[in-house]
Parts: C-alpha cells; structure tokens; sequence
C-alpha cells in the first residue's frame, strides 16, 4: 500500500495514524504505517519530552509526527485566566446543576481537572515545538488551520513536511498558499473537529483544488476497502484517528468508555459543541443531549466552551458515570467491535486493501487468476 508521498517519508503503508497516546502512535510506525502523536494534552513542563523519549526509544529508528492545535493568528498577551473571567456564571451553574442530577461526586481535594483544551493557545503550541524540533520527527501537522507563516519556515528549516486539517476546497486551497505540504481532506464522517461535507465528496474536491500537493482522505474510514477507495479518488494515503481508540496499546481512561465504543453504532455520534464550542463528532451520550437541547444555555464559543466543561469532563472520566461518558469518535465506531492490537488493525487493512484492488483488477478484467 504504497504512493510517492509513503515513499518520500520512508513508510511501508500509506497509513497516517493519529493518536493522543504514545504507545498507539509507536505501534502505528513499527507496523509499517506512519504515527501521528496529539500534542494538544502536553501543557505541563516536561510531559511532551517524556513521552517523545519514549517513542523515540518505541519506534525501532521509523519515521513519527506530531499534531498541534495552533492558530494561524495571535492573539497578543491574553492568558488563560484572562479566557476563564469570561465564561458567564449561567454556564457554570449549568454545569453544576447537570453534574448533580446524575449524582456526580466532587473531586478530591488538591485534584485537579486532568483535562484541559488549552493546547490552542499560541504559547503553549509554541512551547511544544520547541520540545518537538529537539526530535526526529517528520511531519508537523496542524489541527486548527494553516500555522503561523515562522513555524512554516522553521518545519522547513528542519526538514519536517507540513500538513493541515480541511474541510472544504477553499479551506486546502488557502493551505496551498501558506506552503503547508500535506493537505488532509477531513470529511463530515470524522471524529472531533470536522465540517459538513462528506469524505467521498470532498476528497476528490481537495486533489484537484491543491494539485500537485498530496492529499490523505480522512473521516469514516476503518477499512483497507475504504483506503483503496480514497486512493482511487486520488488521495495518496489515508488519515485514521479513531479506529485506534480501542487498541489494546491505547490508554483510555475507563473501561466503561471502552464498552460504550465497542457497543455503539455508525449512528450513535452526533456533532455537538458540547466538548470545545466547535462541532466536533463524539459518541452522543446525554451530555451531548443536555447542551444541545433547545432550552440548555448553548455551548460557549471555542475556548471558552472546553475550560468551562474541563473539571467537569474529568469528574465523569475518574467515576464513570456511565449516561454522561463519552469521547470524540467518528461514524467508523460501528466497525469497532473488539479490542485488537495496532499490528492486528494494521494487518486488517492492508489485506482489506488487497481485496478491494484484486476485486477492481477482476472487474477491469486484469485479474491473474
């Protein structure tokens, strides 16, 4: 499952694998693919290098990226104290009310809240470059737009490609001429952050909008059938995010949550604000349903949504309270229906991808057998 662009970064498969956990994201390049660790987590000082030592040491000497949250623009001397005296008292009695109608206990004392989406703000993803160009990594991906024109250059500077999420042609086309290098085609079917067109539309939309710039198709996909797909539409590999949340290396808070992903259908997520104030697809649980209802305050605009719900988010994860729990996950999660190792997933999708190409070799009549 090769193309020019898995040749260029010395990878076996055309499969972009992205992981908050530094276990998946080793397992994903020993297996032939290439790794893709989230950062957004690392605000705390050493965190990031401890888990790159790591992978570095995990990764028998392949080839590993990281993804950052960062704005294209920034925004000058605002702290997150400064984010935090915004959030109006309403949603924060809002919270308070819901958590205690499903008998949610308080944190222990001194416990702070293990989730926090401050990952977007420009010194904290500037921080974590910092940490990441001391490392061999390959690939910078960037979450939230094209980066900042100096972290193009200095990715370049270091020999580190560049990618950036979009969920439209006009969005790739302004990737193009930011000097991004790698443009992931992310459709509505995807976990986290996505748009409103599907991946089968939209990838082909992104080839021919950013040609010659390689493209990866991302959003419901899980399959080896699928990639042979979004590589028939032109794509040159694919980018998988939540068919890892259920390997065996990965580290999921509780196994409550485990449960609810491998139970649920291709039609139990939902596209809420609930988590960060941007639509972003999850499992739907009734905190998606509370936030979402017509008579609930509305979720806050992005970043003040995900520093208002941070503690609480937290609360749910350390006591699992099952209604309430719930994670960014794409469509694909009704094809995850067990715990497998990466190897086993990886295995899974590249004989998937043989078939599909042996089916279209029969069909073309260029079968061998």
């Amino acid at each position: 499952m090769q193309t020019e662009l898995s040749k260029q970064l010395g990878v076996e498969h055309a499969l972009f694998g992205f992981t908050p956990f530094p276990a998946v994201a080793a397992a994903i390049s020993r297996a032939g693919g290439f790794g893709v660790l989230g950062a957004v987590r690392y605000t705390a000082p050493g965190e990031l290098e401890r888990d790159l030592d790591w992978i570095d040491a995990h990764v028998d000497g392949r080839p590993y990226g990281l993804d950052v949250v960062m704005p294209a623009k920034k925004v000058e001397g605002v702290t997150e104290a400064d984010v935090e005296a915004m959030i109006p008292q309403g949603h924060r009695q809002f919270v308070e009310n819901t958590l205690a109608a499903y008998g949610v206990p308080e944190l222990g004392e001194g416990e702070a809240s293990g989730w926090r989406i401050t990952g977007w703000m420009e010194q904290v993803a500037r921080t974590q470059l910092e940490v990441a160009f001391d490392y061999p990594i390959k690939l910078l991906a960037n979450a939230l737009g094209s980066p900042p024109a100096d972290v193009v250059a200095r990715a370049h500077g270091e020999g580190v490609l560049v990618a950036a999420l979009a969920g439209s042609a006009r969005h790739a086309r302004k990737h193009r001429d930011a000097g991004i290098d790698i443009v992931v085609a992310q459709g509505y079917e995807a976990g986290g952050h996505t748009g409103e067109i599907a991946t089968m539309v939209l990838t082909p939309e992104v080839v021919e909008a950013v040609h010659p710039l390689p493209v990866l198709a991302a959003g419901g996909i899980g399959s080896g059938e699928q990639a042979a797909a979004a590589l028939a539409l032109g794509a040159q590999g694919v980018w998988l995010g939540s068919v890892w949340l259920t390997a065996t290396e990965a580290e999921l808070p509780s196994p409550v949550l485990v449960r609810k992903l491998l139970a649920a259908g291709s039609g139990d997520t939902v596209r809420s604000r609930a988590l960060t104030g941007k639509p972003a697809r999850q499992l739907r649980t009734a905190w998606t349903d509370v936030w979402d209802a017509p008579e609930g305050p509305g979720a806050l605009p992005m970043p003040l949504q995900g520093l208002l719900v941070a503690e609480a988010v937290t609360r749910i994860q350390k006591y699992e309270v099952e209604p309430l729990l719930g994670a960014p996950v794409g469509q694909i999660v009704g094809r995850m229906t067990s715990e497998r190792s990466v190897q086993a997933v990886v295995d899974d999708l590249t004989r998937g991808f043989e078939r599909a190409v042996d089916r279209i070799n029969r069909i073309a009549g260029r079968s061998q057998q």
